[in-house]
């Protein structure tokens, strides 16, 4: 019977083996067709895109915010076919924080396919943000560029960050396409904003198109006027690759993505390229085009844009800026752009100390799609171990942490904005063994002592400020107010005046766009760039308790602007300190001196509370007893600031 049994099994077992066969057989077969199918498409992708160089435009939409360039992207991308009408509003915003916000945060790439007379054009579209603070996505995202979509508001005119990016693709020498968008307001005034193109551009009204991008009206002119105006690109195919990165962004499943713009040669999947940056190689895993999803391809050739994924692990590697060439050749690095400067830096601390790996590796990946961040270690003896984090501007510093919070669930604790400052020594032997004598820093705790400095140096800004002429004494006031100093003053016609002043960034990164919008009724528009130190008599603001520096309080402020600033936060301080079974003497010490003092009162019993007649001696005995136990407590009692109180001190 048992052996019966056995035998069944056996046959049962052999029966199963027979039948997994059959279907691992089937199942190679049916995968090698579709994987032939799979590359039979890819090469078909890569002939339908092997146009001609001379067939390729490269352009850019640049403009001031909220003049329309993601609505006006969206037509584009509607009238060539790479959406369908109708799919959703700023389909190239796909941040969360774009949505929250309703601005444009990353630079983002779309290549569309446009006949144009019979012949096949492939238009490489990067749409670009509006914000001052996102500069650096307009420098990188102009490099594969040869040429310019420039959108001002019929409504609003031209606005302070137009000029600046007018300039950006000026000194580039690249084509400028001028397009006014929202014809169809009400109030639109075209011919006055021709009026001060001409005015400060010198533009003929003959160039500029006039478009309404919310109806599409006119938008079918602009790819006509994009490949009759705009060059096609520099490139050459019969070279090895090379090619510049310019974007990169992080995927769980493939790493480091790198979006490269092909200068010379082709580059296949399965080749190995190196970094001039790292010296480092990398095997190609898959490349594709943007249209404005992945289309996957297995051949990206000279003029081309397109992403490649190859093992790359962090912005350490994937180096924005970097030029790639193919493994074992020898190239000159292609002529990229500089990396962006932070001028704002904070600190950041995890909530909790046990989350400090988990965001740490949220920033690396963070970082890798935000080359304008810096990032080095810190640490703080309240808030312990952290990060000190450069930012281009206040508004970048905040889309950084709410893209850190929404994008990896990070809970970051961020200290008060400070800039980076330049300090000269006298004569320091170690300092000018390294061939100089300027220190720079932007964290209080590496404040120099004055006596060994002779001179302080802050940072400049040359701000650009747009205005209707019934607020320009308003906006000189404010200006003056943040230590400004007028450079020039210009009539740009209908009604408006541009201001240049010459502004310290310290005073400027915490609230001056805000006042500016609300003194001038939102109709101001303001812009800035670096311009260099200046000398400064700017000093340390230390808090004392009870005689005792608390260095973690600390901060930099102008001699200028130590009282006020004294005074502001010893009252914060009066407020968030918790009450002892002493008193707390709150000072603010500048240079020396103190400037500002508050006085947090003890916990106190009082003992003649419920005495209604009667022998008061014995309460006024207790009394002074109180207060002389509380005047002996004040001299050996430690004052301990739990780490809640530093966080709502230092957090912004």
């Amino acid at each position: 019977m048992k052996i019966s049994k056995v035998t069944s099994y056996a046959r049962y077992t052999q029966r199963h083996y027979n039948f997994l066969q059959i279907c691992a057989s089937t199942f190679e077969r049916r995968y090698s067709l579709l994987l032939k199918k799979c590359y039979s498409t890819n090469s078909e992708i890569n002939k339908e895109h092997e146009i001609e160089v001379k067939n390729i435009r490269n352009f850019s939409i640049i403009a001031h915010v909220d003049h329309g360039k993601s609505t006006l992207a969206d037509r584009l991308l509607e009238l060539t076919g790479a959406i369908k009408a109708n799919s959703g509003k700023q389909i190239l915003d796909n941040l969360q924080v774009e949505k929250d916000r309703g601005i444009t945060v990353k630079a983002q790439t779309a290549s569309l396919n446009y006949t144009y007379k019979g012949t096949k054009y492939l238009l490489n579209l990067i749409d670009t943000p509006g914000h001052v603070d996102f500069a650096a996505e307009v420098h990188r995202s102009l490099a594969p560029c040869q040429g310019v979509l420039l959108v001002i508001d019929a409504n609003d005119g031209v606005q302070a960050q137009t000029v600046a990016n007018f300039y950006l693709a000026t000194k580039r020498n690249m084509v400028i396409v001028p397009i006014i968008n929202k014809i169809d307001l009400k109030n639109a005034n075209p011919a006055r904003v021709i009026h001060q193109l001409k005015t400060l551009f010198d533009i003929e009204e003959a160039d500029v198109l006039k478009v309404s991008a919310k109806l599409g009206t006119g938008v079918d002119k602009i790819p006509d006027t994009i490949i009759e105006r705009i060059p096609p690109p520099d490139a050459f195919r019969d070279r090895p690759f090379r090619a510049l990165i310019f974007d990169s962004w992080y995927d769980k499943y493939r790493g480091a993505i790198s979006l490269i713009y092909v200068k010379e040669g082709s580059l296949s999947v399965g080749q190995s390229i190196t970094s001039i940056y790292t010296k480092k190689s990398y095997e190609i895993k898959t490349m594709a085009l943007l249209k404005p999803n992945e289309e996957s391809v297995n051949k990206l050739i000279a003029g081309e844009i397109g992403c490649i994924s190859c093992n790359m692990r962090s912005s350490k590697e994937a180096f924005i800026g970097d030029t790639v060439h193919l493994k074992n050749h020898i190239v000159e690095p292609l002529i990229g752009f500089k990396s962006p400067k932070p001028m704002v830096f904070s600190g950041l601390y995890p909530l909790d100390q046990s989350q400090f790996d988990t965001m740490r590796t949220a920033i690396e990946k963070l970082t890798l799609n935000d080359s304008g961040v810096s990032v080095t270690l810190d640490s703080n003896v309240a808030l312990g171990q952290g990060w000190r984090i450069g930012f281009l501007g206040l508004l970048h510093m905040e889309v950084f942490m709410q893209r850190l919070e929404q994008e990896y669930g990070a809970q970051p604790i961020v200290t008060v904005p400070n800039v980076t400052y330049k300090a000269k020594i006298i004569g320091s032997k170690n300092i000018k063994k390294h061939g100089t004598d300027m220190i720079t820093f932007n964290n209080p705790a590496h404040f120099p002592l004055p006596q060994i400095v002779s001179e302080f140096y802050e940072p400049m800004v040359l701000g650009t400020v747009i205005t209707p002429a019934e607020y320009i004494g308003t906006v000189m006031a404010l200006c003056l107010e943040k230590r400004g100093v007028e450079q020039s003053t210009k009539d740009i016609g209908n009604n408006r005046v541009m201001l240049q002043f010459l502004l310290p960034l310290n005073e400027i990164i915490i609230d001056f766009h805000d006042l500016l919008k609300s003194t001038t009724s939102g109709y101001a528009s303001f812009d800035y760039e670096e311009n260099d130190y200046e000398p400064s008599n700017i000093v340390k603001l230390n808090i004392n308790l009870n005689g005792n520096a608390v260095e973690e309080l600390s901060t930099i402020v102008h001699l200028s602007k130590a009282v006020a600033v004294s005074k502001r936060l010893c009252e914060k301080l009066l407020d968030v300190i918790p009450r002892q079974m002493f008193d707390i003497v709150i000072q603010a010490v500048v240079n020396g001196k103190i400037v500002a003092r508050e006085t947090l009162k003890a916990y106190r019993k009082d003992v003649t509370a419920k005495l209604y007649g009667g022998d008061v001696t014995r309460r006024m005995k207790l009394l002074r007893k109180q207060s002389e136990g509380k005047k002996k407590m004040k001299l050996v009692g430690k004052i301990s600031l739990p780490r809640d109180t530093f966080i709502k001190v230092l957090k912004r």
